[in-house]
């Protein structure tokens, strides 16, 4: 039985929605190591880890590699607890956002030009 606030990897997994080998492969290359283990070894997770896996799962449609993953997670690790508020001036988490923006500028484009390919084949 995981201790009170802490989930194996199956729970997990449910709630992230990413499979048992995904998890353990992130474990195994060092960007989501659980927080604990039970007395037979099983992984322990926290809410926190599940924050830190969402965010992950969140960077992989927008085409980062695990090494630019790993890269955020190290800079979010680094800030110190006060500047854990919005709007703090790391430039590292800056360069992140812009180059987020502009991913998602280019998803949208390739969205609409996407539309307009279904447009034209419905037209025909």
């Amino acid at each position: 039985m995981p201790e009170i606030g802490r989930m194996h990897i199956g729970e997990l997994a449910e709630q992230t929605g990413l499979s048992l080998r995904t998890i353990r492969h992130y474990d195994e290359i060092g960007l989501l190591k659980p927080t604990g283990r039970t007395e037979g070894g099983f992984r322990l997770y926290t809410a926190d880890d599940r924050d830190r896996l969402l965010l992950i799962r969140r960077m992989k449609p927008l085409g980062y590699t695990l090494e630019e993953m790993s890269e955020l997670l190290a800079a979010l690790d680094a800030r110190s607890p006060s500047e854990h508020e919005p709007g703090e001036g790391d430039p590292a988490l800056a360069r992140f956002r812009a180059d987020a923006e502009q991913r998602r500028s280019r998803l949208i484009e390739q969205l609409r030009m996407a539309d307009e390919f279904i447009d034209l084949l419905s037209s025909r």
